[in-house]
Parts: structure tokens; C-alpha cells; sequence
């Protein structure tokens, strides 16, 4: 049975679309059978980053009922397999959720992994990608607002009873208004899976409808998302791997108490 592996973040502009695409070549890469889905049908932003714009079947056809999903799946970067969403503004209201269903029965058959990229957010379509997924990969910045809102999100993935693997903290850079990993890791109470530091070649290779293992595979940036695709499925054990720059996140350790202190005033 195929895992389905929602990754989410608490608000936009995290990066979490660029984590997910990469991330799922790093797992085909890996030996599985992997279909990345793109959920955020708004936004549509998995397509541009691997450079598959303008497809002639997407989600949007399929949910609309003007297709079917076997013809909106096509070959990305080392075999993964990816859905667009689709880019049309015209389509977004022919599109019917209640399709979904249907959708992810047959995407799972015969693979490994279906990961979902949804949409920034606790909107009803980001709701969606949670309820019909598994398991949860957390996308962060170091920033408090973004950390704010990943909690949420983090929240609501434990009500409706899903796994939580860890959160990944991206765009990671020093500095007093930044949060350190352990900080990250004390506040949301799971685990930090990977560490991606700030990256200029990541930000311009997504840009340019690239991923960072083909640009540059040898990358530090490359070797971590390889590392995070082992640990996802269960290759290396969380505290082998968890460095950036330097930067080791030892697990559950209390850390400044100015974070765990506030619901004692």
C-alpha cells in the first residue's frame, strides 16, 4: 500500500513547493516509485519549478471532469512522476474536491509514495491535502511568524490523527531574529528532519525550472535533501545526519526558556 506524505507549511513563501518537488526526485532516486501531486491549484507553482508549465491535461482537467488523472501524470527529473496542477485561472471554477477521492485511489496504485504539495495555509483546500494524507513533512522558516503558523498546522495534523515525520526548517540563517534549530524543535515538539540553509544556486535553479540534483548533485544543499529522502523512508536514523553549517540539532533538549516560559506568566 502506498504511503500518501502531505508536505505543508503554515503560510506561503517558505519554500515548501521547491522542498517538495526536490524531494521527491531525491526519493526516486532513491529506488521508489514516487508520484509528486500538486495540491496547491491556486498557487500551481510545482509545474514552473520543474519546468512542465503549460501540459495539456492537469489536475484542474481532471477535476473538472474533463479528463482522467492517467493523462495528467508525467516524467520529471530521475523517473518521479509528477501531476501539475495547472495554470489556468479559467479552470479553478470547474473544479469539483469531491473528485479527489477518486484521484488519489488511482495515483496510489502500484507506487510507493504519493506526495502531496499543498497549499500554504489552514484555507479548505489546504484542509484537503491534510485529510486525505498520512503523513505530514512540516516546512519552516526560522522566522517566528512562520513558526507561528506552522504550529497550527501542526495542530490541526494531530487532531485529524496524522503522522507527523518532522519538520524541515528552510531558508535556515543565524542571527538574533532567527530561531536556532533546537529552538524550532523545542516549540513545535517534533523532530527537525533536515536543516536547508538559505541558497542562492537552489533559489535560481528552482527559478529556472531546475532542480538542485541535476544542477548541481554534489551540492551541500543536493547531500541534505538526499539525506531527508533516507530518512523518510526510514534509511538513516534521525541523529545521524542532521547537520548545516555546522549546526547540530541535538533532540529533546530544553533550550531558552524565554519560549518555554510563556504560559507561566
Amino acid at each position: 500500500m502506498a504511503r500518501v506524505i502531505v508536505v505543508a507549511s503554515g503560510k506561503g513563501g517558505v519554500g515548501k513547493t521547491t522542498i517538495a518537488a526536490n524531494l521527491g526526485i531525491a526519493l526516486s532516486l532513491q529506488g521508489e516509485e514516487v508520484v509528486v501531486l500538486d495540491l496547491d491549484v491556486a498557487m500551481a507553482n510545482l509545474e514552473l519549478i520543474l519546468g512542465l508549465e503549460n501540459q495539456p491535461v492537469t489536475l484542474q482537467d481532471v477535476l473538472a471532469g474533463r479528463d482522467m488523472i492517467h493523462n495528467a501524470i508525467y516524467e520529471g527529473p530521475g523517473g518521479v512522476k509528477i501531476v501539475p496542477a495547472g495554470l489556468s485561472l479559467y479552470g479553478l471554477k470547474d473544479m469539483k474536491l469531491e473528485r479527489l477521492e477518486e484521484v488519489l485511489e488511482t495515483l496510489t496504485e502500484d507506487i510507493d509514495i504519493l506526495l502531496i504539495d499543498a497549499p500554504g495555509g489552514l484555507e479548505r483546500d489546504a484542509l484537503a491535502a491534510l485529510q486525505v494524507s498520512n503523513e505530514l513533512v512540516l516546512v519552516t522558516t526560522p522566522e517566528i511568524t512562520s513558526l507561528s503558523d506552522a504550529l497550527k498546522t501542526k495542530i490541526v495534523a494531530e487532531k485529524i490523527g496524522m503522522e507527523i515525520l518532522g519538520v524541515v526548517i528552510n531558508k535556515e540563517r543565524s542571527g538574533k531574529e532567527f530561531l536556532t534549530p533546537d529552538e524550532i524543535q523545542t516549540i513545535l515538539n517534533i523532530p527537525v528532519i533536515a536543516i536547508i540553509p538559505e541558497d542562492k544556486e537552489l533559489n535560481i535553479a528552482s527559478a529556472s525550472g531546475n532542480s538542485i540534483l541535476e544542477k548541481n548533485p554534489k551540492s551541500d544543499t543536493s547531500k541534505l535533501i538526499l539525506g531527508l529522502a533516507s530518512r523518510v523512508i526510514g534509511k538513516y536514523s534521525l541523529e545521524n545526519d542532521l547537520s548545516s553549517k555546522g549546526i547540530v540539532s541535538k533532540f529533546f533538549q530544553t533550550v531558552f526558556s524565554k519560549y518555554l516560559n510563556v504560559n507561566k506568566s
